[in-house]
């Protein structure tokens, strides 16, 4: 039988509170988060071509990819507001029918940056939707997730099946 872990977020008398790092020590911590949209092969050809009404639909979404993952402590309940070091993230076209999306949060501090990995990538994502809808509304937003995760107490992680 396993032991029963005490929930973090959660006080003695079972109300969601912050979690207090004040005393974990300050590491170099790192996150990357992986997701893709799914469209028409016809606006993935527009978005290549730069032909999308709104303008330049890769740039843009890598720009509010980088802003969210800034804000996420405004968009997550209990999520600390994070020192990021650097936010990189990336949109590539893969035909016939998608564009990836690649978001690596850097950090030195006491808590981890994969919400922000993952909140840069959700937001890149909808922003590639929010720019082509009027052409495909069809399009998904599909396999956000993390795929690698170093630093702090809990270490490395590497999801199976993904090239970092």
């Amino acid at each position: 039988m396993r032991a029963k872990r005490r929930l973090t977020h959660v006080d003695a008398s079972g109300r969601a509170r912050m979690v207090d790092v004040g005393q974990k020590p300050e590491t170099a911590r790192e996150a990357v988060a992986r997701g893709e949209v799914i469209m028409r092969p016809q606006t993935l050809r527009l978005i290549q071509a730069n032909q999308v009404a709104k303008g330049d639909v890769l740039t843009l979404a890598q720009v509010a990819g980088v802003m969210a993952a800034k804000r996420t402590h405004e968009l997550i309940p209990l999520c600390h507001a994070i020192p990021l070091t650097d936010v990189q993230v990336t949109c590539r076209p893969k035909p016939p029918d998608r564009v990836t999306i690649e978001a690596v949060a850097r950090t030195v501090g006491r808590t981890g940056v994969e919400m922000e990995a993952l909140v840069a990538v959700a937001v890149a994502a909808l922003t590639i939707y929010d720019m082509c809808k009027a052409t495909d509304r069809e399009m998904s937003v599909e396999r956000v997730r993390l795929v690698a995760k170093r630093g702090g107490r809990s270490g490395e992680f590497r999801r199976e099946g993904e090239a970092t």
